[in-house]
């Protein structure tokens, strides 16, 4: 590997650690100011909570970060870069501006890679951990729903009765071939509810035809109510955390929801987001490097770092536009994804065409 290679490389991962280190600092405070506001009605709780929860809650913050973070980064680099003058002596050695950028974005994707397949990972283990603690410090505690290979399964509590309810699929405000079982606060069981349709709009349950089974009898009904925590919204917004799972269980989530016939838009957008990571990160570095080789004649360091951050706000809207548009099935889920990346792409791919003459 060439001297200069090796020098670029290593001043940019300095520079990406240093930025790095200090976002992660801001946002561990953010996260313990948010964690103290959170349990100051709690009495009976350790002083040290709020620190480990963010510690980690933090991973996942950062890593939604990371563009951010890349971009800054790079700035920083080129601002040490053109303090020194070392971009000249660059230049008389022969190295051109779009080989700097190369090698830039070629270390991007490194890091991205390293990003989606360790951090991650990582950093979503830290989150499922961090949502099962603040859980039981909420009144959710009291009902819970997963998804599993064999279906939707609900627990419930209401009026001191515990309600378990199995279900083989949803079809839009519809619970498909429906088993609840009723425990009172002993979990002796109190009756079984079958149903091959059951309307939850509402938290006000209504279960078509509904068989009764109790005492060894059984009978019929045609509507009957039952009174549930959950509604369709609720048990849509219970699997809208996908931060907490790995790839792995991405992938796992969305074959169960292909089994209940749930919707797997969500899921495949988040999926999509992951694997196109480096990519994304890789663009932002390249737009970063140009930025500051346009703005070079600038003396103000601040105004050079706010024209960046004022692309990566529009980039960040973009992006959010597009995955709501996704998320709501107004245009394809590839699309939602793939347009930002080609506006990026197509908006990169002109400013460098005179980039070696900056």
């Amino acid at each position: 590997m060439k001297t200069y290679i090796k020098f670029i490389i290593s001043q940019f991962v300095k520079n990406f650690l240093y930025v790095f280190l200090i976002i992660f600092s801001f946002v561990f405070i953010l996260n313990i100011l948010s964690e103290l506001e959170f349990f100051r009605d709690f009495d009976k709780t350790s002083t040290f909570l709020p620190i480990y929860l963010s510690i980690l809650n933090s991973p996942s913050l950062i890593f939604e970060m990371f563009p951010f973070i890349l971009l800054l980064s790079t700035q920083v680099f080129f601002i040490n870069l053109f303090k020194d003058n070392q971009i000249q002596i660059f230049k008389y050695s022969g190295l051109k501006n779009s080989k700097i950028i190369i090698i830039l974005g070629t270390i991007t994707f490194v890091i991205g890679v390293f990003a989606i397949v360790f951090f991650y990972n990582f950093s979503s283990k830290l989150k499922n951990v961090y949502l099962e603690i603040k859980n039981n410090y909420s009144s959710d505690d009291k009902y819970l729903a997963v998804i599993t290979k064999n279906g939707l399964w609900i627990k419930d509590i209401t009026n001191d009765k515990i309600n378990i309810i199995h279900s083989s699929g949803i079809e839009k405000n519809h619970l498909i071939n429906s088993f609840i079982t009723e425990f009172d606060n002993e979990f002796n069981i109190q009756k079984n509810i079958s149903s091959d349709k059951i309307n939850i709009i509402n938290n006000e349950w209504l279960a078509y035809e509904a068989r009764l089974i109790k005492d060894n009898s059984s009978e019929k009904i045609n509507n009957y109510k039952i009174f549930s925590n959950f509604d369709y919204k609720k048990i849509q917004s219970l699997f809208s955390n996908l931060s907490s799972l790995t790839l792995i269980k991405l992938y796992d989530l969305r074959n169960n929801y292909i089994i209940l016939n749930y919707s797997t838009t969500e899921v495949n957008i988040q999926i999509l987001k992951i694997l196109t990571f480096p990519i994304y990160l890789t663009l932002m570095t390249i737009l970063s490097s140009i930025i500051m080789f346009s703005t070079k004649s600038l003396s103000s360091t601040s105004v050079k770092i706010s024209i960046g951050l004022f692309f990566s706000v529009i980039i960040y809207y973009l992006n959010n536009f597009f995955n709501i548009l996704g998320n709501t099935e107004k245009i394809s889920i590839m699309l939602s994804i793939s347009i930002p990346i080609i506006v990026l792409t197509v908006a990169n791919t002109i400013a460098i065409k005179n980039i070696n003459e900056k």
